[in-house]
């Protein structure tokens, strides 16, 4: 899946069925859905869920819960908008 393709798949009412949980809860963001967003973060117990995770946490806003997610994901803590670390993430999941 490209990343055109996923902001298209953006039209429907549920995310694509072959999705990563961390992908479907990009997804769910992206819909304004944060509760479900978080489901899914919390249901991909690696890497990619943590980074998720983190980002859903700095936008929640809990800083603390973010910064203990951005290290289990073994990255920074962004000192960009949300926007762009959404794209950042969709890059990374499409990977």
């Amino acid at each position: 899946m490209s990343p055109d393709d996923f902001r298209a798949s953006l039209a429907a009412a549920a995310p694509p069925g072959d999705l990563s949980p961390a992908l479907a809860g990009l997804w769910w963001d992206a819909k304004g859905n944060w509760a479900r967003a978080h489901e899914c973060a919390q249901a991909q117990d690696d890497a990619d869920g943590a980074a998720l995770h983190a980002y859903l946490h700095r936008k929640e806003p809990d800083l603390a819960n973010a910064r203990y997610w951005y290290g289990v994901a073994g990255r920074a803590m962004p000192s960009g908008g949300f926007t762009a670390e959404w794209n950042d993430l969709l890059k990374l999941l499409l990977r």
